[in-house]
């Protein structure tokens, strides 16, 4: 395709800590080797005129055409409003007078809605874009900023910053959800997955704000409660982003969790269970030394006796599933976002080889990733869940950021 500039971004897979990031919690994205193209030429007049190819073959609206100005929102969830409100932020931030308008052809490898962050994808890329094309001297932690801003605050997304840092940084990552919001890129790199697509298409933006509901309708009932003590309640607030998550325990909660209705007693449990998993997995991402004790007291003996039986080499693989397969039923069981069709998938790839296997996302729908040994495994695990129901998948090795693939001098 002819463009004086294309630049690219990953897909994520939601590897760790899945619906914590909006809660201020560390996450752990993974890019993955799918990837999103924008293919783009300087254009008179002022406007952004985009085409986006894969829109047009599914026979969706698949074009927009906007000034460089504030731009309003179109109704509905329009692939536009993501571009839009990439401008919105960059004239907010008054750097209006440095852009010009430009042709714009989208072609994408990363299925939408599938939890693998298509739109952050986009957001990333077109970011990116306009700071390399027009000397913008944005970092790669700015380029993620105003991607996210681009989505929660001018399209409405109710999001965390997960999507938009995996698709910027790239790799295996730990985001610090609280600003400053500073990145660890983490070394174990020695990492293979299948990313399955159940073809149960989702949007964020159905299920955050549930859970977020929920949540905050606990922690109203514990901050006016006369039972729950001032020591607890210091740690907590009245919404989901407010209280000190990694500071509590389930230990000091438990007694008065009874109080509240099952959902927000269950999300509340979630978030707690969620966060020690992903503690322990850090530490094996590190390379620190993991004791048969933690083991058994975060994942229980079963898990132990897995790992015993790893092969030489492999036992961090192991640790590494099993703390997926834990992930994955608490948010089957305390967040409420998986399907039965979800659930035979992730059981057909644990039943082809796979170390673990987990939602990718927002859930009720969307992607699965799996771990496994090497691609010859992964193939056999997608195979196997597409014989139970999902629609696609690819093996992925982890993945690079945004990048420009080319350039022309302007």
């Amino acid at each position: 395709m002819d463009a004086q500039f294309i630049v690219s971004s990953p897909g994520r897979a939601d590897f760790l800590n899945t619906h914590q990031d909006y809660k201020g919690l560390p996450v752990v994205p993974v890019a993955i080797n799918l990837r999103l193209y924008i293919f783009a030429n300087l254009a008179d007049g002022g406007m952004f005129n985009v085409r986006s190819l894969d829109l047009e073959k599914y026979g969706e609206t698949s074009t927009d055409s906007f000034p460089i100005g504030i731009n309003e929102m179109r109704e509905g969830k329009f692939f536009g409003n993501y571009l839009r409100g990439v401008v919105n932020v960059l004239v907010k931030r008054g750097l209006a007078g440095k852009i010009r308008g430009m042709d714009l052809t989208i072609k994408s490898d990363i299925p939408i809605g599938s939890g693998l962050a298509s739109s952050a994808a986009l957001e990333v890329a077109f970011t990116e874009l306009l700071n390399h094309v027009f000397d913008l001297n944005l970092t790669r932690k700015d380029v993620a900023e105003i991607s996210f801003a681009a989505e929660n605050e001018e399209a409405g997304i109710p999001c965390g910053r997960l999507d938009q840092y995996g698709v910027a940084f790239g790799g295996i990552l730990k985001i610090d959800c609280r600003p400053p919001y500073n990145v660890e890129i983490l070394p174990f790199r020695d990492l293979t997955f299948a990313i399955i697509d159940s073809g149960i298409r989702h949007s964020t933006g159905d299920i955050h704000p549930k859970r977020q509901a929920e949540i905050n309708a606990g922690l109203k009932t514990l901050m006016e409660s006369v039972f729950v003590p001032s020591s607890l309640k210091s740690k907590l607030g009245y919404r989901f982003d407010q209280p000190r998550w990694e500071d509590l325990s389930e230990e000091e909660i438990e007694d008065y969790l009874s109080i509240l209705n099952e959902p927000p007693r269950k999300r509340i449990l979630f978030t707690l269970k969620m966060h020690r998993l992903t503690m322990m997995a850090l530490k094996v991402l590190r390379f620190e030394e993991i004791k048969k004790d933690e083991v058994v007291q975060v994942l229980g003996e079963s898990s132990w006796r897995k790992v015993q039986m790893a092969p030489e080499g492999e036992i961090r693989h192991y640790i590494l599933g099993e703390i997926m397969n834990a992930q994955h039923a608490l948010l089957r069981d305390l967040y409420d976002v998986s399907l039965p069709e979800i659930e035979r998938i992730c059981e057909a790839a644990l039943e082809a080889g796979a170390y673990g296997a987990k939602l990718s996302g927002a859930g009720m729908g969307g992607s699965i990733i799996a771990l496994v040994r090497e691609r010859e495994a992964g193939e056999k695990v997608i195979e196997q869940c597409i014989a139970a129901g999902a629609r696609c998948g690819w093996v992925s090795g982890i993945g690079d950021g945004v990048r420009v693939e080319r350039t022309t001098k302007i």
